[in-house]
Formats: C-alpha cells, structure tokens, sequence
C-alpha cells in the first residue's frame, strides 16, 4: 500500500524550493516549472499549491519572515528590563542580529526578504506585504528599546530599522561587500549610541 503523502508537508516542500531559487536566482528565476525541477515534484502538483509564480514568491517571503520570527520569539522584549551597560548591549545586539544576515541560513532569508522588498516598488502585488513586514520589525524594535528605557523610542526605532536595512543590504549585495565581523562591528557601534540615550533608575 503506497505511503499516504501528508499535503502540508508537500506544500512546505514546494516553498522550500521556491525560496532556493529565490536566494540563487532572484525573483527572476522562480517560475512553476523551476519550483516543480527542483523540489522534485510534476508541475500539476506545484499547481495545486500555488496559483502561480506570485503566490510561490510570497509563500517564499512568508517563510523566511516565519524563520525570523521564530528566533525573535527566543528573544522577548521583557528579558531586556533591568539590562544597563555592555549586558543591555549583549542582549540587544542578540535580538537584532536575529534578522540579519550574520550566517547561512540567516543570509538565504535577508536575501529572500530583500527581493520582495525591492520587487513591491514596482509590483503592487507584494506591496502589503512589505509594508507589513516593516510595521511588524518596527514593533520589535521599539517594544526592545523601550524595555531598555531608551528615549524616543519611536525615533530609534526609525534609526534602527534604517540601520539593519542599510547593512543588510550592503552585505547581501555588492553594493557594500560588508562582511559579517564588520557589520557586527558597525551594527555595535550604533547600538551603543542608542543606549546612550537611555534613561535608568
């Protein structure tokens, strides 16, 4: 008796080889015939997933967001209460490398989150999408610094955001060619000017 095939599963696999293609070749390279290639499956069952090459696009984006998400939930806002000093910085810098590229697995999903965000210029379709995505990291960002006492929390926050998109950006693009130590090492340095501004007792 063949083995029942579980649908869930099989639509994980079929994002899962949307989101390497993403990563080795853009939005560009993502079609149905190259989703169906590489995840092993014929192009009927890709079909009954996805609607097209869209919908395969943004289950890719959902599941490096997802991937980000479930790092950021081992790093809740309320463990920051009570940090100062370089404990404070340890801890923040552990919360936002969460969604930078600082390894392999964290560089694919910058890189996916990268290529949605650019495609929503011009394509509508992933607009929302990436709006939601920036709403959802500016939330993270000011629920972290506000455990910290920072002031002006929703300007950091700003400054933050324009900080890990900038340096993401610049590593995961030739654009700046960063390395991981040096965007740690810049990504620290700003951090530390934000604590700064914080307000203790």
């Amino acid at each position: 008796m063949p083995a029942r095939i579980d649908p869930e599963e099989r639509r994980q696999q079929v994002i899962e080889a949307a989101f390497r293609l993403v990563v080795a070749e853009g939005i560009e390279g993502v079609s149905l015939r190259k989703v169906a290639e590489e995840s092993g499956l014929n192009i009927g069952s890709v079909r009954h997933y996805f609607d097209g090459h869209h919908d395969l696009l943004t289950a890719a984006a959902e599941e490096a967001s997802a991937r980000m998400g479930r790092r950021l939930a081992a790093h809740p806002a309320e463990r920051l209460r009570g940090l100062t000093g370089e404990a404070a910085l340890d801890a923040l810098q552990a919360l936002v490398e969460t969604v930078m590229p600082v390894d392999g697995p964290r560089r694919d999903e910058a890189i996916v989150v990268v290529e949605l965000i650019m495609a929503s210029r011009t394509m509508p379709v992933f607009r929302a999408m990436s709006e939601r995505m920036a709403a959802d990291l500016a939330a993270v960002l000011r629920d972290a610094l506000d455990s910290l006492h920072v002031l002006d929390g929703d300007l950091a926050a700003g400054q933050l955001a324009a900080v890990i998109g900038g340096l993401t950006l610049d590593t995961v693009t030739p654009h700046g060619a960063l390395s991981v130590d040096r965007l740690r090492t810049v990504l620290r340095a700003h951090l530390r000017m934000l604590l700064a501004n914080a307000r203790h007792g």
